[in-house]
């Protein structure tokens, strides 16, 4: 995944250290703001840049 502009649940849930479900959780919520701005998300994945502006410590 080394070129993957997203980062999946699974991936999320290693970095944060959380359960899987808490991972979907915050991807499922990153991408409902993505969706009303307009944008088009893919289900279960987040953009790197989108999440590290959310997250502290990760830009």
């Amino acid at each position: 995944m080394n070129g993957s502009l997203y980062y999946t649940a699974n991936e999320v849930m290693e970095m944060l250290g959380i359960s899987r479900g808490h991972a979907y959780k915050i991807v499922k919520r990153l991408n409902e703001e993505l969706s009303s701005k307009g944008f088009i998300v893919v289900a279960g994945k987040v953009p790197k840049k989108y999440f590290a502006e959310h997250f502290y410590g990760l830009t």
